[in-house]
């Protein structure tokens, strides 16, 4: 049935292929003007909301002409003002407004309402917000006493939106509250989903990013529905991924929406936009060539539409990647300065920014009155602003504190700054968010490091390096909402990647089951992350007494990257002392050799290079350099950066036949020796497939653990080595494993049903209290954050495994399995996972795989 001609405006916001579609059939009619005008602005709208704005206002001019034929006044000034509107969309903001400005002047009640609204529209476009909201508080009015609630909503979503461009959060959400109820009530499916999409920005206005991912992809899902690819939604969810720390993410969604653009058309206006946010997703990407151009792109754009508050934005993208790409100067201190200014008139978000930058090329320039007035513009912060807002304003008041040389300022400003982000990081559930969000971190942090290696001070170098330290596993993470679909994603995830081994890569079936795995995967990590944070935790800060207390005959050894110099603080006997080492570049290239090394003889290809010795001496001393000699002769626990937590510590001669634990930090290590077994020793034993070696090695230890339940051929699936891992007392998996670099939230066991990933062991209610994984690379972790760490055996930390055995290279199956029978001997006679390991590599003798494999195995925790 053909839609009544007035209907066809309302239908042209929500469903703008089917007023389309009643348009066309409406004008084969032969309408008489009057109907006619309304098939074309109806049409016209449906061509804009598509993103075909040229068509859009062709056909609305002709709207507009046929209304002015009628001699409808009422027609003629409505035709007019969404004419109007679509002008300001395309970037001819004076003509738009020329446009409004005779149709709010001619219109009454109603008609004067929805024309305000889109007088409006074109104000927010130009970043005119302040005169934008003046206009919608009239709308509303108008539209209220005329009843008119899809228009009403239409006002209060606008009005939101004005709100929250001003900074006032609370208002926007309670528009936008209530507008979706109106949008709902009238079937607005379209603008319904707009105005989810815009409850996502005030989520993200108020740092609470995991409720933002939720509300934009919800809006997504509803777009799609109706085949609207909406420009709007990838800007923003470009910057809520940017602030969560997903910045390949954001890159993907930058690119895609630029090329979806170029291809298909669109506004003019959101073109500008779409490249101000590629620009900005790639100054966050360390890529300031790319960013330079995208930003002088969009600003050129912006200045043609006549924007000046997105124009002024971009010209502050350009700094940034100009400063990020190693140009300082007097000249780009004066643009700096001049931004800045320019940014305060406009009341841009980024002016703080702009004054940071502007202070630190001060400071370069030795212009110590200007950058001290400028950091103190950078550290001014408005009522209610949340806490990365808060965080970035105290690193402007850190970097002046220190300029004056007031450490005390300086220190504290930076501890300050670090409990606003921990506020922020406890926002999110999911592991991944709460260890990437550390990234913002970063720079307080290495101010507080920096001054205790000034002062040669041990003691302040440990404290503070704990401080921001493996903070994302303070907390276990948190379940998503929709933890049910979760559990079948991540199943047919496993049945897909199982049934694709049997497919040969690259052929139909191989594509198609490819394909389907990469949207399983993204169906889990979009379901993840949208996990809620805690509402309340206590941070507990670290109490070096108790390191003293508890650390007996062991020693401690945290190693702190500072300014690319490796730092070590050894605790030992109530005593600490600092070594400086020397450069992390060096330390990380002998790790990354010895490994090659240990990886080559678990192939049996033996080596050519170096032997197992000196490679371990070249290790030990880039590593320990003298520190080595300080450290006693009892159990040592080694707390290194991230990128050096999988390493083959065994190999090095001062820890080859000692006990030795990696922690992630010194807390997690003492929380871990707090732990207490549960009661009982249930013990579970896993042969995952394809492991004939390991065969032997499960069947051994079953005759030693008799009540062990045991899952083999077939049996060990993801439900029930979960059911058997969960509280275990002890754990035993010998399966292969995959260590995933570029997604390492999907390193994975091979179970019988297919991959057990992070995702999965994540569901744990309590980890087994002691882990053995006789599994290839299943100790290995990706670094993200400040110095935070992604993988297997990091998810366990926080879910309370007290120790975990694990490799840090493929190992020999055959020579895998005489290691771990003599470990399984060594714990049976009471020693601890570190003392069993020590043990078991002293008992090599001079065979090189034994060794080899032995080393290969890491200790984390106690």
């Amino acid at each position: 049935m053909t839609a009544a001609p007035e209907d066809l405006l309302t239908l042209a916001l929500a469903r703008p292929h089917e007023a389309i579609s009643g348009a066309r059939q409406l004008l084969a009619s032969g309408p008489p003007q009057l109907t006619a005008s309304i098939a074309h602005q109806a049409y016209g709208i449906g061509l804009r909301q598509l993103g075909d704005v040229d068509s859009a206002i062709q056909e609305l001019r002709l709207a507009l002409r046929l209304a002015a034929q009628s001699g409808h006044r009422q027609r003629e000034l409505d035709a007019l003002a969404t004419l109007g509107a679509t002008l300001g969309r395309a970037g001819y903001g004076k003509q738009g407004l020329a446009c409004l400005e005779r149709a709010v002047a001619g219109s009454r009640g109603a008609l004067a309402g929805r024309n305000l609204i889109r007088r409006a529209d074109v104000l927010l476009v130009l970043g005119r917000h302040e005169d934008a909201l003046e206009d919608l508080r009239g709308a509303v009015t108008r539209l209220r006493r005329a009843g008119d609630q899809v228009w009403e909503a239409r006002s209060r979503n606008y009005r939101g939106f004005a709100h929250l461009a001003l900074g006032q959060t609370r208002q926007a959400d309670a528009d936008f509250a209530v507008a979706e109820r109106m949008y709902a009530a009238g079937k607005q499916a379209f603008e319904f989903a707009e105005a989810r999409q815009n409850r996502g920005l005030v989520a993200f206005a108020r740092g609470d990013l995991p409720l933002a991912l939720k509300y934009l992809g919800e809006a997504g899902v509803r777009f799609e529905r109706l085949g609207v690819a909406w420009p709007d939604l990838a800007i923003d969810r470009c910057r809520v991924l940017l602030a969560a720390g997903l910045t390949s993410e954001a890159q993907d969604e930058a690119r895609h929406a630029v090329a979806e653009m170029e291809k298909n058309g669109g506004q003019p206006t959101k073109k500008a936009e779409l490249l101000f946010t590629a620009a900005a997703v790639a100054l966050a990407a360390a890529d300031p060539l790319t960013a330079d151009e995208r930003a002088e792109e969009a600003r050129r754009l912006f200045s043609a539409q006549h924007r000046s508050w997105w124009s002024a934005r971009a010209t502050m993208v350009q700094l940034e990647a100009h400063f990020l790409a190693g140009e300082r100067g007097p000249q780009l201190l004066r643009r700096a300065v001049a931004a800045a200014t320019r940014l305060d008139q406009l009341r841009a978000t980024e002016s703080s920014a702009a004054h940071l930058l502007a202070g630190r090329l001060a400071l370069a320039e030795g212009r110590r009155v200007t950058a001290d007035r400028q950091l103190e513009r950078a550290a001014e912060l408005g009522r209610g602003a949340p806490p990365l807002a808060r965080a970035a304003a105290l690193l402007g008041k850190a970097l002046q504190a220190e300029a004056r040389a007031d450490v005390r300022g300086m220190l504290t400003a930076c501890a300050r700054g670090l409990d606003a982000l921990d506020e922020h990081r406890l926002m999110m559930g999911a592991t991944e968010l709460r260890a990437r969000a550390t990234a913002h971190g970063a720079e307080l942090a290495r101010l507080a490091l920096r001054d205790a290696v000034r002062r040669k001070d041990p003691h302040r170098l440990l404290v503070r390096s704990e401080r921001w330290r493996a903070t994302a596993l303070a907390a276990a993470p948190m379940r998503p909402p929709g933890n049910k679909q979760l559990v079948a994603d991540l199943a047919a995830l496993r049945d897909v990647v199982r049934r694709a081994e049997d497919v040969a890569p690259g052929t139909p079936a191989g594509t198609a089951f490819e394909r389907e795995r990469r949207r399983l995967e993204g169906a889990v990590r979009s379901r993840t992350l949208k996990a809620p944070g805690h509402d309340a935790m206590a941070i507990a800060e670290f109490d070096l007494g108790q390191v003293f207390a508890e650390q007996g005959d062991t020693t401690l050894v945290e190693m702190v990257e500072v300014d690319d110099i490796l730092q070590v603080v050894v605790v030992r006997d109530r005593r600490m002392r600092l070594h400086p080492v020397g450069p992390l570049s060096v330390a990380t290239f002998e790790a990354q050799r010895a490994l090659f090394t240990l990886r080559q003889l678990a192939r049996g290809h033996g080596t050519t290079g170096p032997a197992l010795d000196v490679i371990g001496a070249r290790l030990s001393s880039a590593l320990l350099g003298h520190a080595a000699t300080d450290l006693g002769d009892g159990p040592v626990v080694i707390v290194p950066p991230g990128r050096l937590q999988a390493l083959p510590w065994h190999l090095l001669p001062p820890l080859a036949d000692r006990p030795v634990s990696v922690a992630p930090s010194t807390a997690i290590w003492l929380r871990a020796r707090h732990l207490r077994p549960p009661p009982g020793h249930r013990v579970a034993l896993v042969l995952g497939p394809g492991l004939t070696a390991a065969g032997a090695e499960i069947r051994r230890l079953a005759e030693r653990y008799p009540e062990a339940t045991v899952l083999s051929e077939g049996a060990a699936t993801a439900e029930r080595v979960l059911r058997a891992l969960d509280g275990a007392w002890l754990a035993h998996i010998a399966a292969h494993g995959s260590f995933r670099s570029d997604s390492p939230m999907f390193s994975s066991l091979q179970l019988d049903d297919g991959p057990l990933t992070v995702y999965d062991i994540e569901r744990l209610g309590h980890a087994p209290y002691r882990l053995i994984l006789s599994c290839c690379e299943s100790g290995l972790a990706h670094p993200v954050g400040a110095d935070e760490l992604l993988g297997l055996t990091s998810s366990l930390v926080p879910l309370g495994a007290a120790g975990i055995l694990a490799s840090v290279v493929p190992v020999n199956d055959q020579a895998a399995v005489p290691v771990m029978t003599a470990l399984h001997d060594n714990l049976h006679a009471g020693q601890s996972l570190a003392e069993a390991l020590a043990s078991v590599r002293a008992g090599c003798g001079d065979d090189p795989i034994a060794v080899a494999t032995a080393c290969s195995f890491v200790v984390l925790g106690v």
